[in-house]
């Protein structure tokens, strides 16, 4: 079993940034990438980036050049970096985990409005 724990979201203005964490514990040698979800109200859950165990990181068209996923393996955890924040990112950012089978985090709230 994996443990996933996201943290970091909030309120941010337009234009502004948020840096979101996501904390792996239990079964972590079975992961094989992680990545980082996002779900708008009525809207479904969509990819936004992912990291492999190796570092090689994959974007989203609409998040490149705003945004960075990063993983600190010493610490079991991944970020995402979220730079011009735009009104159309407001969702619940999920945290994903790959390995034998798949694990989610409970979801962190990103709001971004004036």
């Amino acid at each position: 079993q994996v443990q996933l724990v996201e943290s970091g979201g909030g309120l941010v203005q337009p234009g502004g940034s948020l840096r979101l964490s996501c904390a792996a514990s239990g079964s972590i040698f079975s992961i094989n990438h992680m990545g980082w979800h996002r779900q708008a109200p009525g809207k479904e859950r969509e990819l936004v980036a992912y990291i492999t165990s190796g570092g090689a990181a994959s974007y989203v068209e609409f998040v490149k050049g705003r945004f960075t996923i990063s993983r600190d393996n010493a610490k079991n955890t991944v970020y995402l970096q979220m730079n011009k924040l735009k009104p159309e990112d407001t969702a619940v950012y999920y945290c994903r985990a790959v390995g034998l089978r798949e694990y989610w985090g409970q979801g962190t709230q990103v709001t971004v409005s004036s």
